[in-house]
């Protein structure tokens, strides 16, 4: 049999497979050939996020990604082919053609691999595979050729019956992969991990460790280097400028923000966003948040993340009593403890204080219902916050609490705690958003009209850890003083400039680096936040067996 012929005839019958689409772009055989993971999580959940490398690539092909669509003619640029009979659509970066051949041109950033088939099994089935499609559209095509940017070096593939056999057997695997609906398990110990621009999501070395492996290696530690931008200025308006978000305030002047370092954008009252700046933000993925005075109002952000398997699984786990009341229990257990340690650490409570804590902590474990949890939850709050003036100190012995109140706030104390929360709700919502939860749905907290219920849920461990810690901080080092809030209709709250500084603090809270309690390296506690996220979607999809909460020593 000849090349051409093998080519021809090898086009398999495909089984239709359930929630496959007819058609699997070409580069996601490339990144199955690499990681069947690595291409699960970018095509069935709609998992992307840039690195140096995927950036660079990027820059290579900005010379090949334009030109028209259609049968190609000879040197035609970014052509696009898809055949039904193979199930896959590519758009070819370069196409030669001579006398009825044809032949693909993929360009690919870096130096020309050490290895004696001229490029990696990756590189070479996407080539295939697009000289399959040229040869279902009537071409010639026995061969492909890779472009190194880099070494700047052409690097001639032969379609041989061996690769052209590889190729199908990549596309029938991919395609039974995805038609599963399950998340491949993650490579281990593997090379490729650390290069990946996908490892803080797919998190392989996390996953391995809890599933029993050895601890990570420090790898997805690393934070994105973005930051909320929050406009409080009665009258501002963010426009779009280019690569960046303009603020202008009511009064004073201007300051531009680079789009690639915010992470999302909070608009304190009344604050306008342009339409332009609010698609921009829902194109690149930057939520908006909206907020009136100390109360989370609302979020504006694109399209609902594609990951719908994980939402199923969340729902599923809300109806299932066993597991929802499993994770509240670690939850709560969690945040008792790390009120525990907080007082200790920072306060002079009552010795007697502490050791009703610890038994706290431990009979969460042990109630057989959601309702007993409550009453934990209850008893834990009387003895923590009972204990919560001796850490005021400096500035904060001016202030004091007895009791948790809210709906108002009665006091000074009281309101920079629902504010607190209010913050961290808010960036649990996001850390949720990101990920592919329901914010909404909850396992603990019930749903109810507008209640971020999962959010509750997953920052019960951090209230003590963030919240807390930053009132704490905020008044014992004079940064909220008492003229910073005003008494109003029984309530009180917190002034403009004062929340300014205590967003400020706060901020500076949630980006410190600590060394995470069960991996060992160091991260931020934003970071931490999409990690806990994410592992607790490895828990609700079977792929750890228990999920760990966050709990610090």
């Amino acid at each position: 049999m000849t090349q051409e012929s093998a080519i021809a005839g090898s086009t398999p019958e495909r089984a239709p497979a359930e929630g496959v689409p007819s058609l699997v772009p070409v580069r996601m055989l490339n990144e199955f050939a690499y990681c069947p993971r690595l291409s699960y999580l970018e095509w069935s959940q709609g998992e992307w996020t840039d690195n140096a490398d995927t950036l660079d690539g990027k820059h290579v092909h900005r010379r090949v990604d334009v030109g028209e669509t259609g049968r190609p003619r000879l040197h035609e640029r970014s052509v696009k082919l898809s055949s039904e009979a193979l199930g896959i659509i590519a758009v070819i970066d370069l196409v030669e053609s001579d006398g009825g051949g044809a032949r693909p041109v993929e360009y690919k950033r870096g130096n020309k691999p050490p290895v004696a088939e001229g490029a990696w099994e990756p590189e070479r089935v996407q080539l295939c595979a697009q000289g399959l499609l040229l040869r279902e559209h009537g071409y010639r095509s026995n061969e492909g050729v890779i472009y190194f940017a880099a070494s700047r070096e052409r690097v001639r593939i032969r379609f041989t019956d061996e690769l052209v056999g590889r190729t199908l057997e990549l596309l029938a695997q991919m395609r039974t992969i995805l038609g599963r609906g399950e998340l491949p398990l993650p490579l281990e110990d593997s090379p490729k991990c650390p290069r990946c621009s996908l490892v803080t999501i797919c998190l392989p070395d996390e996953t391995n460790c809890l599933r029993g492996g050895e601890p990570p290696r420090p790898i997805a530690a690393s934070d994105p280097g973005t930051f909320p931008l929050v406009v409080q200025d009665p009258g501002s308006v963010i426009r779009l400028k280019g690569e960046c978000l303009l603020v202008e305030p009511h009064e004073g002047e201007s300051s531009l923000v680079r789009l690639e370092q915010t992470s999302h954008v909070v608009a304190v009252g009344r604050v306008q966003c342009t339409s332009a700046m609010l698609k921009e933000c829902c194109d690149r993925g930057i939520p908006i948040v909206h907020m009136s005075g100390s109360w989370l109002t609302g979020i504006t952000s694109g399209l609902i993340h594609k990951n719908v398997e994980l939402r199923a699984e969340q729902f599923a786990a809300a109806r299932d009593s066993v597991r929802s009341l499993e994770l509240a229990r670690a939850l709560v257990s969690a945040k008792v403890w790390n009120g525990r340690v907080l007082l200790r650490r920072n306060g002079k409570p009552d010795e007697r204080a502490l050791v009703m804590l610890k038994q706290l902590c431990n009979l969460a474990w042990e109630v057989p219902d959601a309702e007993g949890l409550l009453g934990i939850e209850g008893s834990a709050a009387r003895v923590y916050f009972g204990g919560f003036s001796t850490m005021l100190r400096g500035a904060g012995a001016a202030f004091s609490i007895d009791e948790r109140n809210r709906r108002p706030p009665k006091d000074p104390v009281n309101a920079l705690l629902s504010f607190a929360y209010t913050l961290l709700a808010k960036d649990w919502l996001i850390a949720l958003s990101t990920v592919g939860f329901d914010p909404l749905m909850g396992l603990y907290h019930k749903p109810k009209y507008g209640k971020p219920a999962l959010a509750l849920d997953m920052m019960e461990p951090f209230r003590p850890v963030i919240a807390d810690s930053t009132v704490v901080t905020a008044l014992n080092n004079g940064e909220v003083g008492p003229d910073d809030f005003i008494e109003r209709m029984g309530g009180v709250l917190l002034k403009p400039e004062g929340r300014q500084r205590f967003i400020a603090t706060y901020e500076r809270r949630i980006a410190t680096e600590i060394a995470h309690p069960v991996f060992g390296y160091k991260c931020s506690y934003r970071r931490i936040f999409e990690i806990e996220a994410r592992l607790l979607g490895r828990w609700l999809t079977g792929e750890i067996e228990r999920y760990l909460p966050f709990q610090i020593r």
